[in-house]
């Protein structure tokens, strides 16, 4: 069944209600009898039954409204209430505007969250009346009892700035309160020495292509995942990146080296929608390409703490290894600012490397 027909079926036979249950947030799945409805129900998910309602729900996450097909939440219902009435439509307005720039779920959900939480330590307080002393007050007590890290308070202020000065439009509150220093870290890039063991080790056809597609394209794992098979154009050996950061479209070059492992993976596992897909049809969920890619450095033995998207730093990295232009690099990657891509070139100066250490002259 594809997701198109999956999501039909459950259309037109389940309807689904939010609530909670046992203090927990849940998704009621209301039909008629059915033994092969409660089959289906059972193979396509994992339902729990309410003896006391006598109904089947199912837990509100991320995966089971992708599943379903509803909308993905803000945040967690219970925080809402959390939140004193005083302040309550302040988080509304937020929202809005928010929506109304045409930001990203992913943006709007992380500013959300963040701006509740200075909310919830409000609690009564109007955050209308907010002087820049009491800002910087709280601020100050996220680093000094709640101990969060620098770019977690840098993601905390830009969430409460862009209250104060696109709802509000009180510009000049945040110019006497300092942002503290970053940490300059250089991206972790694995060595292609390291690429080569890597990609010797895994035997699935599908997961060997999904690593060859984000290393070789350097995309994000957002991008992967997102990607269709309408957007492949193996004619012109082009695929079109959609939507990816910034909401910004690209184009990058297709390697030569993937076209037959592509040919053979679409073959053997007939993709619908996506190139790759779940078990159950849909989007393959992004946990699942970061596991593939945990999975291969494991099986390498490749001892180096990075993620999947370290697989964009390597290709990044490689590509001004050998000799490209890093303006073509620059817009490869998807980077607004040259200065973002510049990063690169402090983990591969050749020039630097060719350097001899006094003590081998000893």
């Amino acid at each position: 069944m594809t997701p198109e027909d999956l999501n039909n079926f459950m259309t037109k036979n389940f309807t689904f209600q939010l609530g909670s249950h046992k203090r927990k947030e849940v998704i009621w799945i209301i039909f008629p009898y059915n033994a092969d409805l409660i089959k289906f129900l059972k193979s396509n998910f994992k339902p729990f039954w309410s003896n006391s309602l006598k109904m089947w729900y199912v837990y509100d996450t991320v995966f089971n409204r992708k599943l379903i097909g509803l909308e993905q939440k803000l945040f967690s219902n219970t925080l809402f209430f959390e939140i004193a009435p005083e302040n309550q439509q302040a988080l509304q307005k937020y929202i809005e505007q928010l929506q109304l720039k045409g930001y990203s779920a992913n943006t709007i959900r992380t500013y959300t969250n963040e701006f509740i939480q200075l909310l919830k330590t409000l609690k009564k307080y109007p955050i209308n009346q907010l002087t820049s002393q009491k800002l910087r007050s709280y601020f100050l007590y996220c680093i000094n009892t709640l101990k969060l890290s620098e770019n977690l308070i840098h993601s905390r202020m830009n969430a409460i700035k862009f209250y104060f000065e696109q709802v509000l439009f009180r510009e000049k509150l945040f110019l006497e309160i300092p942002r503290p220093r970053k940490h300059s870290t250089l991206p972790k890039a694995i060595s292609v020495r390291d690429i080569r063991k890597m990609l010797a080790v895994v035997k699935n056809i599908k997961h060997e292509l999904l690593l060859k597609m984000c290393y070789g394209m350097g995309l994000r794992v957002s991008e992967l995942v997102n990607l269709k098979i309408s957007d492949i154009d193996s004619g012109s050996m082009q695929v079109f990146i959609s939507r990816s950061k910034g909401k910004k479209d690209r184009i990058v070059a297709l390697p030569q080296s993937v076209l037959e492992l592509l040919r053979t993976y679409y073959k053997e596992y007939k993709p619908q929608k996506y190139l790759f897909e779940g078990q159950r049809g849909g989007q393959y969920a992004v946990r699942s390409a970061q596991l593939v890619f945990k999975s291969a450095l494991e099986k390498a033995k490749i001892n180096k703490k990075v993620g999947i998207h370290g697989l964009r730093h390597s290709y990044a990295t490689h590509l001004i290894e050998q000799g490209t232009d890093i303006l073509f690099v620059k817009d490869l990657l998807g980077h607004n600012n040259i200065k973002t891509t510049m990063i690169y070139t402090h983990i591969t100066d050749i020039s630097k490397r060719k350097i001899k250490s006094p003590l081998d002259n000893i």
